[in-house]
């Protein structure tokens, strides 16, 4: 795979890339749709609720996690994962900038 030369693009462009690609499994959605619905930290109920592997469940965390749409505590021997939520409203915000810019003036071939 080529490299992205991201240092041509805009930091706004390169950050929403970035945002983007932290959504971009459907691994990663299912866990935080998972923790929006739940309302509360999550601890051994993902690998249950989601039929994947634990191994892989807890690299899609740890892909969360990084970007910050995450937070982890831990609980004795576990760590209890929820939505950051100001992490979360920066996403929305990112997102419904996005995709709000466009304007359909019927024109389009």
């Amino acid at each position: 795979m080529g490299l992205t030369k991201s240092e041509i693009f805009t930091e706004k462009q390169n950050k929403l890339a970035q945002m983007m690609k932290a959504l971009a499994h459907p691994a990663r959605i299912a866990i935080l749709q998972y923790l929006v619905k739940s309302q509360a930290c999550i601890c051994g109920d993902l690998v249950e609720e989601l039929g994947l592997a634990q191994a892989t469940i807890s690299q899609h965390l740890k892909e969360l996690k990084s970007v910050g749409l995450i937070q982890g505590t831990i609980e004795g021997t576990s760590v209890c994962y929820c939505i950051d939520p100001k992490v979360w409203n920066q996403y929305r915000s990112a997102f419904d900038t996005f995709f709000v810019s466009y304007v359909n003036k019927g024109t389009c071939c």
